[in-house]
This record gives structure tokens, C-alpha cells and sequence, in this order.
């Protein structure tokens, strides 16, 4: 393959990889035939060209995977799915109070907690054994969007005054406090090397290495209902105004979209989509 340039959301162009679509696919379930067949019908269609977008790859990408596998298909969407969570960021903090719990925590979203000084509405409120977690959630609708170092530094502020508060709570003496920013897109650099410096949690797309959002998300197999191809946009809104945030929701009841006016065969085709995505040990080579 002649080496080329791909044009990023951002605008920034940069060389093409071949390595990062391929590790995209396979962290999606695809085994290396369905990877070797993607990628040699994209070069047939001619996207391996200089001044290319990155979204017109992936689309492309996308759209070759889901006539392979609706489950494959469903997990390699995840980034676009995570923005597609809006408008409100809502939906965003349940997923991550969910994905929190599945990895053993309890969990709470939207208490309002009293500081030392004033009251502060927490997004997600976690705790296992000896930590209390008091997390932050940046939801943005843009990609190329990037939570910069003054969302740490009010952060830091607002924790700083709770952790004021918890230490003086005879029941939470003896917990460890940690204050945390979690954002679907990613951190500035600076946003980062300030985090590290005064011991606040970062989570983000890729971030930490090999334990961002992804990760977790692929780890679980909490999947945002925004995955599902089957339904609609509007249908996507009306299951995020109801709470219905997981794949898993539907998998596990058919109900949940019955409920809501869908037609049972239209939620049937949904509830068979939910269920390839929700199942880790599923064939990839389904229809």
C-alpha cells in the first residue's frame, strides 16, 4: 500500500496507519478474515487516498462490518455511539454509574452533597471497600472536542470542598477520597499533566492507556443503546428519555420497547440486534 495522508475531525492531517484500523476492528470482535476483507474492499473502493477523511474510512469501514456482523458492527461504532448519547448529558452519567457498579462499585448519580462551604450537585457518586469516588462527567457531541485544564481545575476545587465535608462524616473516616473528570471525547495535554500533578482521575476515550472508556465499555459489554443500527434516531432519543441507556436493557426485556409504542416486529429486529451486541461468546460469522 503507497503511503498517504488522512485528514483528522480536528482538520489536522496526519499519515495514514493501517495498524490503528486494523487494532480498531479487532478490538471489535472481528476475527483476521472479516479484518483482511474490510480492508482489501477499501482499497478496491478506492478510500486509501491522500486527503481522505478519517470519517469517510471508518463510515465505510463500518458499513462493510454490518453486512458481516450486526454484533462486530454495533461494538466498532462506539465512539460515534457515546456522542450520539446527547443532548443532555444525562444518559452519558448513567452509563458511567453503570459501568462503575458492573466493575463492583455502588453507585449513585445526581445527589447533592453539602460541602464545607456551599452544596454541589455530583454527577456520580461511587464506592467500593475504602474508596468514595466523587466523579465529574463532561459529555460533548463533538469528536474533535477536548475537555482543557480549567475542567480539572474547577473540578478540583468543587471535590477539595466536599472531601471537607466527607472527612468529618464519622461513617467515612476511614474511606479514601479521590475526585475524578470523566469525559466521552479526550483531555488537552495540559488538562492531563495537571491532573497527574495534583492526584485527580482522568477518564476519556483512550485515557488511561489500555483503561480508557473503550476499554471498559469492551470490557463490560455495556454498550449505549446509540450502538443499534435497527433503530432510528428518533427512536434513539425516545429510549434516552426513558432511561434506556444499555443494550443490555433491551436484551434482557423486549418490554422496554413494547412499552414505548415500537411495533413488536420492529422491536424484535431491535431486540435481536441488542442481544449479538450484548453476547461476548456470539460467532462472529453470523448472517
Amino acid at each position: 500500500m503507497v503511503a498517504f495522508e488522512v485528514v483528522k475531525a480536528s482538520g489536522e492531517r496526519e499519515p495514514f496507519q493501517l495498524s490503528k484500523l486494523k487494532h480498531s476492528l479487532s478490538n471489535a470482535g472481528a476475527q483476521p478474515d472479516i479484518i483482511h476483507s474490510v480492508i482489501d474492499d477499501l482499497e478496491k473502493k478506492g478510500l486509501f487516498e491522500d486527503g481522505m477523511s478519517t470519517k469517510k474510512i471508518y463510515r465505510e469501514a463500518y458499513r462493510l462490518l454490518k453486512q458481516k456482523s450486526t454484533r462486530i458492527a454495533g461494538r466498532y461504532k462506539l465512539k460515534e455511539a457515546l456522542l450520539e448519547l446527547g443532548p443532555s448529558g444525562y444518559p452519558f452519567e448513567i452509563l458511567i454509574s453503570e459501568l462503575f457498579r458492573k466493575l463492583g462499585y455502588t453507585t449513585k448519580v445526581g445527589q447533592v452533597v453539602q460541602g464545607e462551604c456551599v452544596s454541589h450537585e455530583i454527577d456520580v457518586i461511587a464506592e467500593r471497600d475504602h474508596e468514595h469516588l466523587m466523579m465529574e462527567c463532561k459529555f460533548h457531541n463533538r469528536q474533535n472536542h477536548r475537555s482543557n485544564v480549567t475542567i480539572p481545575l474547577y473540578v478540583r476545587s468543587r471535590f477539595l470542598d466536599v472531601k471537607s465535608s466527607w472527612i468529618k462524616q464519622p461513617e467515612l473516616k476511614h474511606k479514601q477520597f479521590s475526585g475524578w473528570v470523566v469525559t466521552n471525547t479526550r483531555f488537552t495535554g495540559d488538562a492531563t499533566e495537571y491532573s497527574k500533578c495534583i492526584g485527580l482521575k482522568l477518564l476519556s476515550w483512550n485515557y488511561p492507556k489500555n483503561n480508557g472508556l473503550k476499554d471498559l465499555i469492551g470490557r463490560t459489554g455495556l454498550h449505549p443503546v446509540t450502538c443499534l443500527s435497527e433503530i432510528d434516531k428518533s427512536e434513539k432519543q425516545l429510549l434516552l428519555k426513558n432511561d434506556v441507556v444499555l443494550a443490555r436493557q433491551i436484551c434482557e426485556d423486549i418490554n422496554v420497547l413494547l412499552q414505548l409504542g415500537i411495533q413488536h416486529n420492529r422491536a424484535e429486529r431491535i431486540h435481536q440486534e441488542a442481544t449479538e451486541i450484548c453476547n461476548h461468546n456470539q460467532s462472529d460469522h453470523e448472517h
